[in-house]
């Protein structure tokens, strides 16, 4: 201990943070992992020895400052124990998304010249040695989860506790080589090569510094203040940038407690049991919660019902005076009161929201409608507007909420807007480049200037108002601009459509939309109106669905200027799929592949045809399989 502590005051690495912690915090609490129904508490002292020794067994593997390891698995402490190991020794991490097919992960790996790959279990091994043929300079595959690897002999095989034991072997050859590396390490040193979802072709490659991470985390931390007595929770994926931004790296400035969720299908259960004291979701997750309310409500006695709708309306009244800046007199009061304790409260409590100071939403547009109806049952919603190439950019401060804002810039980030309408960004959180790709890093980069190619305003009181991407901003023939995203946005609110995409274009002279049904909610509601079908292909093609579905496009086109508006619908046959390539890994569209794999169908509602055939795979009800031909309906408003 004697030893570290005479460096402690040097914090311009994640490692160098790692140590700092490990001194003044020794046996307390940094991370939990839930294994088997069972809370595992690991403290900062486990945390340094992991990341210690891990590190310096990938050195005696062969390890050299700035070889990249790429990582792929659940969010667990080895994912980050493996990273933070790897910047350590002065290397590079990249990180995969564990649901990335063979070829994505050979794309990834071989891009970034990866020398060491590190993976959590029996199927991301499976992947990598599928692809380590073609991967010449892959040195070693390590896993830490031995389960089904048994009898599996490869000699590039390792396990993780094998490396941590090569780790404390070399320590003894070589004392005091870690806490020289670290100690070597500069701020602008590369830490972590992210790959962008590639919503317009291949992922890119974007370099960030310990500088870079490490600052963007600490404006997030002044906007969002919290400390070592915080609860947060380990969410998004390890791989996107987020999470460093939001999430690890604010746990590693404030010392706040980070907890990982026993699987994907157990994350709401064990938020409650966390009881975290801030959360942030992408827009797709809040809406998966307001719709999750929707649901519960059809589905709820009709004294619960009663409840909701008799008590709601509070909550929005209360939420609507604060963004207005009005204090409630005491008849609001007292009724909020009884609001609290009749809905508002355990409505929480069953969200796991219970003990969340504020809550935080980023990455696309979200439903303005959402972000309402979560204040209303008492959640301070904020919007947080970053980027992988610009850092965090602009958030909601306390008592400065605007639905239609993303906020004011963060400290230390300056601004420009173009004539296009191209926002700039200039500050410390800044990328340095793509990966092998100068072309693309000249064009991002230029001047000390980032240009994000995201369409912004900024409002009378230096909030940014967030349009769409400056390349999906539309235009129609007739000059008319529209925001697809926004027009998405509203319409996923509805707790009928699941999603949509927003046609239109210079060679169009009206906007379209293909939607698709949450098929749970419209199955409830076509039961309880007595409307027969048999599967998906049969429910989305009815007439009263399209009415259904027709009501929410006409209170969308209600907020819109009139040549903005959707004119003409499609409902889809089937739901988008990120494993055909319709999104991407985040779940955003990819536009451009949509709009020519339904070229008919968009045709179609430009031309004047009322019905385009496909062909369907579909599941009955009572679990048969088959392909029909069915026609998909082109509708009008």
């Amino acid at each position: 201990m004697a030893d570290v502590s005479t460096r402690v005051e040097k914090r311009e690495t994640i490692p160098q943070i790692i140590r700092s912690n490990y001194v003044r915090w020794g046996r307390r609490t940094a991370m939990c992992m839930k294994m088997f129904g069972v809370w595992h508490r690991y403290s900062w002292q486990d945390y340094y020895e992991n990341v210690k020794y891990f590190s310096l067994g990938l050195v005696s593997l062969g390890l050299a400052r700035n070889d990249v390891v790429c990582i792929i698995g659940d969010n667990e402490p080895q994912w980050f124990w493996g990273e933070f190991a790897v910047q350590a020794a002065g290397g590079i991490a990249t990180g995969v998304f564990v649901d990335s097919i063979p070829s994505e992960v050979k794309y990834i790996a071989e891009h970034s010249d990866s020398k060491f790959a590190i993976v959590n279990d029996q199927e991301q091994t499976d992947k990598l040695l599928e692809i380590k043929d073609g991967l010449p300079l892959l040195k070693k595959v390590i896993y830490w989860d031995p389960k089904g690897l048994r009898n599996y002999d490869d000699p590039a095989l390792i396990s993780f506790d094998e490396v941590i034991a090569l780790g404390r072997e070399y320590e003894k050859t070589h004392p005091g080589a870690f806490e020289e590396t670290v100690e070597s390490g500069r701020g602008d040193d590369i830490a972590f090569i992210y790959y962008t979802s590639g919503t317009t072709g291949l992922p890119k490659g974007a370099i960030l510094t310990h500088r870079a991470l490490i600052t963007t985390a600490r404006g997030f931390v002044n906007r969002y203040p919290m400390d070592e007595h915080d609860d947060l929770l380990s969410n998004f994926p390890a791989a996107w940038v987020g999470d460093s931004f939001f999430a690890t790296i604010p746990h590693l400035l404030t010392g706040a407690k980070l907890n990982f969720p026993e699987e994907p299908e157990t994350v709401a259960e064990d938020t409650r049991e966390v009881g975290p004291n801030f959360v942030i979701y992408g827009p797709r997750q809040w809406e998966g919660l307001v719709s999750e309310i929707q649901v519960k409500m059809v589905d709820a006695n009709p004294l619960k019902r009663f409840t909701y709708n008799l008590f709601l309306p509070v909550g929005h009244k209360i939420a609507d005076m604060k963004f207005d800046g009005k204090t409630p007199g005491l008849f609001w009061k007292i009724l909020h009161g009884i609001a609290y304790l009749a809905l508002f409260r355990p409505l929480k409590d069953r969200l796991g929201l219970s003990k969340v100071r504020f809550a935080v939403t980023g990455s696309s547009v979200l439903s303005l409608d959402t972000f309402r109806l979560i204040h209303a049952i008492g959640v301070e919603l904020r919007q947080c507007y970053a980027s992988t190439e610009a850092g965090l950019i602009s958030s909601h401060g306390k008592g400065e909420i605007k639905f239609e804002s993303v906020g004011r810039p963060a400290l230390g980030t300056e601004l420009r807007i173009t004539d296009k309408g191209e926002l700039l960004v200039s500050s410390d959180c800044m990328f340095r480049g793509y990966h092998k790709d100068p072309e693309k890093t000249a064009i991002t980069l230029i001047d000390g200037w980032c240009h994000t190619g995201d369409a912004v305003n900024i409002d009378e009181e230096g909030h940014l108002i967030f349009m769409d991407r400056l390349e999906h901003m539309g235009e129609l023939s007739t000059g008319a601009k529209y925001a697809p995203q926004y027009i998405e946005g509203r319409l996923r609110f509805s707790p009928y459509i699941k999603d949509a995409m927003v046609i239109g274009g210079k060679d169009k002279d009206f906007v379209s939309a293909i939607i698709n049904i949450d098929f749970a909610m419209v199955g409830k509601w076509a039961e309880r109106h007595r409307i027969p079908y048999t599967t998906f292909v049969d429910l989305s093609q009815k007439k009263e669905v399209a009415d259904l579905v027709r009501q929410d496009l006409e209170r969308v086109n209600g907020y819109l200027p009139e040549q903005s508006r959707v004119r003409k619908f499609v409902l889809l046959h089937k739901e988008f799929d990120p494993d055909e390539a319709e999104l991407t890994r985040t779940r955003k569209l990819r536009r451009e592949f949509m709009e020519t794999r339904y070229r008919d169908l968009i045709g179609a509602m430009y031309g004047n045809r009322d019905k385009v055939d496909v062909q369907a795979p579909v599941t009955y009800r009572d679990g048969r399989k088959g392909v029909v031909t069915t026609g998909i309906q082109v509708r009008s408003l």
